[in-house]
C-alpha cells in the first residue's frame, strides 16, 4: 500500500487503473509466505472518525480505530494477528455526526448472502494453466471468426438435489461438457459481482471486487475460468457502471455523502429499477470502475464485459429527451481506451437500445470504442413476427428484412437474452403460434435466421433444447425435458445448425463487410419467402432459403450466382428434427432460367415453416 500525493492525483481524476492496490483489505505475510496480519484502506472524505470493525473485536467501533494518512480522507490501519475470512466492516462517524456501517468496495471477498459483511481474503498465488488460450487470443480476429455465446445464470442453470447452488469448480465438469457438445465459443454470465438479492440476477450490486459467495470463492472462479481457456471456451462477464444497488451496507452514500453518485436527485435516483445512478464524470467513480475492469483482466483473465444499460449511461436516466450526458459518455471512451491499452483482446459488448450513433468505431474514429453492440432493434422485431399467426405474416415482411438496411452501421449481436424469456414474456417455444408441431417448427426456423444472418449470436441458457417455461431465477432449468424426444430433437436441431455455421465460412467471416451479404429475394411478402446468400472471404458461399408458412412450395425457382449443382446441407424440416420431412433427395442442378438478378437458378422443394441451406458441389 503506497498513498502519496501522486495517487491521490489519480484517483481524483479518474487516472488510477489500479486502485484495488492501494485500497480494501490486504494480508500481511512474513519471508515464509504466512499472513501475519491485514492492513485496511479506505477512502472516506466526509467522515470525521473512521475504523475497522469485526469479529475479532466483537464490532467494537472504539479498539482499531483507522489513522487519516491524508488530508483528503484516506484512513488506513495494520491489525496483526489477523488472517483470511476474517469478518469486517468499515465504521464512519461523518461530518454530520452519523455513525455508518459500511462493507468495503474493495473487498476481495464478502460474507454469504443475506449477511453483509466483507471477509478478508488472499487473492494471490493461483497457478494458472491457460497461457497458450491466452497468448493465441491476442492473435485472433474475432471479426472473422464464429462467435456462439451460452449466456447463463449460475444461480438457475442446474442446481444440486436439494436444491442449493453448484459452486464455481463444481460447475466445471458440468458445465464445460455442455457448452462443448452443443457448440458454444464463449459463455457470458449475468453479474457476479456481490449483490445483497437474489432478484436483482447481480445487476444491482454492492460488492464490485468480490466475485459472489453464493457460488464459493474467488479461486474456486479463477479454476473454473482457467478449464474453460484450456477448451478454448471464453468467458463474457455482464459488468454494470451505471447504476448502484441503495442498500445501506453497500456504496450508496459509502461516507455519508454522494461520493459515487449525483448529487442532484432529479438524475441521481432510477426510479424504475429502484436504483441510483453513479456519476461516472466524477474521479473517484471513474477510478474505482476502471480499476475494477483491471482486476477482473488482471486477477480473473476475463475475455469480454458485456455492459448493462448503456442507454442509461450515454442519456440521463436512459432518456434521450434529457440530453446526452458528456460526463458518462466520455467515460465509455475512456473504458474503451483502459481496456484496449492493457490487453487489446479483450472485448466490450454494449447492451443498447438507442440509436446512437458509431459504437462500435474507434475512440479515435469518432466513435465510442465498443466491438460490439447487441442489436435490440433485430430481437425486437423477428420476435414481433414470429408471434404472429403464419397467415397474417405477409402483411409484416419488412420486420424481417429491415435489419439489413442497418446492419452495416454497427457490429451486431443478434442476441435472445433472458430479458426475452421473463416477466410474462414466454419462453422461445411459447411466444410461436401454432399446435404443438408448428411451435418447434418456428422455433427451429428462428434458431436457423439468427444463425444465418450476419452478426455473432447470442442465445440464453434453456433456448437450446426448446425450453417451454419462461425463465425462473429461482430454480433450475427443467432438465427433464431432455426426457422427451420433442426436445432431444430440438436440441439435435441446434446443435446441428450450430456445426454448420461453425464449418461454413461464409456464415461469419463477412459479419460485417457488405461484401458478406446479398439478397437473393428479400420482397416476396405474398408467400413470406426470405432467400438471401451469405459469402465468404474467398468467393465460396451458401444458399439460405426460409418459408415463414406452413405451405410447401414444390417446383419452386431461385436464382444462383453460378452454374452446378447444389447441395442441402442442413434442412429443419427433417424428421429427425421432428419435422414433415419434405426435402430434395436430389441435388438441384443449375439451369440457364433467369431470375432473382442471376443468369442460373435451381428448381427446389420448399419445406413448411422450415430454413433450408444450399451449397454448390466442388
Amino acid at each position: 500500500m503506497n498513498i502519496d500525493g501522486t495517487t491521490m492525483y489519480l484517483l481524483d481524476n479518474g487516472q488510477l487503473l489500479e486502485a484495488y492496490k492501494h485500497f480494501g483489505a490486504h494480508v500481511v505475510k512474513d519471508d515464509k509466505h504466512n499472513i501475519i496480519g491485514v492492513r485496511f484502506t479506505t477512502y472516506a472524505p466526509n467522515a470525521r472518525i473512521a475504523s475497522v470493525v469485526g469479529d475479532f473485536n466483537q464490532w467494537d467501533t472504539r479498539t482499531h480505530t483507522m489513522e487519516k494518512i491524508d488530508d483528503a480522507g484516506v484512513y488506513s490501519i495494520y491489525i496483526e494477528g489477523l488472517n483470511e475470512w476474517e469478518r469486517y466492516k468499515y465504521c464512519f462517524v461523518t461530518n454530520e455526526n452519523e455513525t455508518i456501517f459500511k462493507s468495503d468496495p474493495y473487498a476481495f471477498f464478502s460474507d454469504y448472502r443475506s449477511e453483509t459483511s466483507s471477509k478478508t481474503y488472499d487473492i494471490d498465488g493461483y497457478d494458472w494453466h491457460d497461457q497458450a488460450y491466452m497468448s493465441h487470443r491476442k492473435e485472433r480476429d474475432f471479426n472473422k471468426e464464429p462467435m456462439s455465446i451460452y449466456e447463463m445464470h449460475f444461480g438457475s442453470w442446474m442446481r444440486k438435489p436439494d436444491g442449493s447452488f453448484n459452486k464455481y469448480n463444481e460447475l466445471v465438469d458440468l458445465l464445460i461438457p455442455y457448452l462443448k457438445a452443443n457448440g458454444f465459443t464463449h459463455v457470458e454470465v449475468l453479474p457476479l459481482a456481490e449483490h445483497p438479492l437474489d432478484e436483482s440476477w447481480g445487476y444491482q450490486a454492492t460488492g464490485y471486487y468480490s466475485a459472489t459467495s453464493r457460488f464459493g470463492v474467488p479461486k474456486d472462479l479463477f479454476y473454473l475460468i482457467d478449464r474453460l481457456h484450456q477448451e478454448n471456451i471464453g468467458i463474457i462477464l455482464d459488468w454494470v457502471p451505471s447504476h448502484i444497488s441503495k442498500d445501506a451496507h453497500g456504496l450508496y452514500k459509502f461516507d455519508g455523502s454522494y461520493l459515487y453518485e449525483y448529487s442532484d436527485d432529479s438524475i441521481r435516483e432510477n426510479k424504475v429499477w429502484g436504483t441510483v445512478n453513479l456519476d461516472l464524470g466524477k474521479g473517484v467513480a471513474r477510478s474505482y470502475l476502471l480499476s475494477n475492469a483491471r482486476f477482473w483482466m488482471d486477477y480473473f483473465h476475463i475475455d469480454g464485459f458485456r455492459i448493462d444499460a448503456v442507454s442509461n449511461i450515454l442519456y440521463y436516466l436512459g432518456d434521450e429527451t434529457k440530453g446526452i450526458n458528456s460526463g458518462a459518455l466520455d467515460f465509455l471512451k475512456t473504458l474503451s481506451h483502459t481496456v484496449k491499452a492493457y490487453d487489446s483482446s479483450v472485448l466490450l459488448f454494449a447492451e443498447d437500445s438507442s440509436t446512437f450513433a458509431n459504437l462500435t468505431k474507434l475512440v479515435q474514429e469518432g466513435g465510442v470504442g465498443f466491438d460490439y453492440k447487441w442489436n435490440m432493434g433485430w430481437m425486437n422485431d423477428t420476435l414481433k413476427y414470429f408471434e404472429k399467426d403464419p397467415v397474417h405474416r405477409k402483411y409484416h415482411h419488412n420486420l424481417i428484412n429491415f435489419a439489413m438496411v442497418y446492419h452495416h452501421s454497427e457490429r451486431f449481436i443478434l442476441a435472445l437474452s433472458h430479458d426475452e424469456v421473463v416477466h410474462g414474456k414466454k419462453s422461445l417455444v411459447e411466444k410461436m403460434p401454432g399446435d404443438y408441431w408448428q411451435k418447434f417448427a418456428n422455433y427451429r426456423l428462428l434458431i436457423g435466421l439468427q444463425m444465418t444472418h450476419p452478426g455473432k449470436k447470442l442465445i440464453f441458457m434453456g433456448g437450446e433444447f426448446g425450453h417451454m417455461h419462461e425463465w425462473k431465477d429461482t430454480s433450475e432449468l427443467d432438465w427433464n425435458l431432455y426426457d422427451y424426444p420433442t426436445h432431444q430433437k430440438a436440441n439435435l436441431f441446434f446443435k446441428d445448425m450450430l456445426n454448420v455455421y461453425h464449418n461454413n465460412p461464409c456464415l461469419y467471416e463477412l459479419d460485417y463487410s457488405e461484401r458478406g451479404f446479398r439478397w437473393i429475394d428479400s420482397n416476396n411478402a405474398e408467400q413470406s419467402i426470405f432467400s438471401f446468400i451469405r459469402y465468404d472471404q474467398s468467393g465460396g458461399f451458401c444458399l439460405v432459403i426460409l418459408n415463414m408458412t406452413p405451405v410447401v412450395y414444390h417446383n419452386y425457382r431461385l436464382g444462383v450466382p453460378k452454374r452446378g449443382q447444389y447441395e442441402e446441407i442442413l434442412n429443419s424440416d427433417l424428421l429427425k428434427y421432428e419435422g414433415s420431412n419434405t426435402y430434395n433427395g436430389i441435388d438441384p442442378e443449375s439451369q440457364n432460367e433467369p431470375v432473382h438478378g442471376f443468369e442460373q437458378s435451381i428448381q427446389i422443394v420448399v419445406a413448411p415453416l422450415a430454413i433450408q441451406i444450399f451449397k454448390l458441389r466442388k
